[in-house]
């Protein structure tokens, strides 16, 4: 596995890819593969101790044509600007071939989250939701949860900035608890859109789901939850991986329980369904009907490319693949379910409790799933006419010419402002 691969310019070579297909006018694509604006500033927050500490943060605002800026924040170590400026980009696509009236976005500070206190990180959320404010707002742009943060520091979020501004606004961001105006079905949202894109790959390919065996590497929310409702679906869950390694099973195991015991000790190595440890790399290569990468980018590079066994991939992680590892797959006829589709359920159900915050009327999670399921349905039909209608190979490719169609029609008939 390498990180070396830029995800911006992954993100850039996937538009080209795309655009090539559609034949758009080069100073159009150019457009579609550079940000709006970047926010970069660094908060200066007092520690437990009484000591002050630097945190560098980053809010990209990508492309707005279609609505608001919409995507998460990020609490990781590794956070950079050209992430934020790629995981932006994406959103972009992602709420395009979906076809949700927002554009994208995308937020992270530098900071290890398991370093610091609660009241620690309270107050840097706090310290970047001050920062944010002139930029966010219901009808402008609108956070949400990512790697390291949830319904707690969203809620953080949406108090600062109701308080500063002296408003009740709680569609200035979304992901935060029900009792805070969140939506029902938002925690499993992800992985549902994993698993749901996955069944109608197999149904496509005319394989039978019934059976199949299944790899997830990454056990986070994302992670287990597509476990446990492929399994649910009647799949078998065979093998699983976190930071400290993989868990195996020929025979399958309990997700649940998986989970329960990743709960418990803080890893998923050890767990008592397992038979065999694994690294996240053998994750990664066993010969497995499905394979879910659920971590984070840049998981298969083109050397690991070569390894992979799996018939189908379906991308919880967003950017799991390196552009050469994507080709190589392609090259192998591995479907590769793109990350845009495949999880894209964590932003439609956000647009739902937009919706919901707006109109102050709230839905069960009956009919939140019962939305997200059409929704991934019809987006996925589209791309399998893309693919077959401009004879694509690369799902992945049919899926942006779908979207980067869509952003490009909403650019060109809002015509220009001076």
């Amino acid at each position: 596995m390498s990180d070396s691969a830029n995800p911006f310019e992954s993100l850039q070579s996937q538009i080209d890819d795309a655009a090539s297909v559609l034949g758009l006018d080069d100073d159009l694509v150019t457009r579609l593969k550079h940000p709006e604006r970047v926010l970069e500033t660094n908060l200066t927050v007092e520690l437990d101790d009484g000591s002050l500490e630097q945190f560098r943060a980053f809010r990209s605002q990508f492309n707005g044509d279609r609505g608001p800026y919409k995507g998460g924040i990020r609490y990781h170590p590794q956070v950079s600007r050209d992430e934020v400026k790629a995981l932006s980009g994406w959103m972009v696509y992602k709420t395009a071939i979906v076809d949700i009236p927002f554009g994208g976005g995308k937020g992270g500070i530098v900071i290890d989250p398991t370093a610091y206190s609660t009241s620690e990180l309270e107050r840097v959320t706090r310290a970047f939701a001050v920062e944010l404010r002139p930029f966010i707002g219901e009808d402008r742009d609108i956070p949400a949860p990512d790697v390291n943060t949830g319904q707690r520091e969203m809620n953080w979020i949406k108090d600062t900035y109701e308080t500063l501004e002296h408003t009740t606004e709680p569609g200035v961001i979304t992901g935060k608890s029900v009792d805070s105006g969140g939506s029902e079905g938002r925690v499993e949202a992800t992985g549902r859109s994993t698993v749901i894109a996955a069944r109608e790959a197999f149904e496509y390919l005319e394989k039978d789901l019934e059976g199949a065996t299944v790899a997830v590497q990454g056990y986070g929310n994302a992670g287990w939850i597509a476990a446990k409702l492929i399994d649910e679906m009647g799949a078998t869950v065979v093998a699983a991986s976190d930071s400290s390694g993989g868990i195996y099973n020929p025979d399958g195991f309990d997700p649940v329980a998986a989970k329960d015991h990743k709960n418990e000790t803080g890893a998923l190595v050890d767990f008592e369904g397992s038979e065999e440890k694994l690294t996240n790399e053998e994750v990664l290569t066993l010969d497995v009907d499905l394979l879910i990468p659920a971590a984070l980018e840049n998981a298969i590079d083109a050397e690991l490319a070569t390894d992979v066994q799996a018939d189908v991939i379906s991308e919880a992680a967003n950017g799991p693949l390196t552009p050469e590892a994507d080709r190589i797959l392609t090259d192998r006829d591995v479907f590769v379910i793109p990350d845009i589709l495949a999880n894209a359920g964590g932003v439609t159900v956000s647009y739902f409790e937009w919706v919901q915050n707006r109109q102050r009327f709230y839905w069960t999670e009956e009919r939140v799933n019962d939305e997200l399921e059409a929704i991934i349905v019809e987006a996925f039909d589209s791309l399998v006419e893309t693919l077959e209608t401009h004879d694509i190979e690369n799902p992945r490719t049919a899926a942006y010419v779908v979207s980067i169609q869509r952003v490009a029609d909403a650019f060109e008939k809002s015509g220009s402002f001076p």
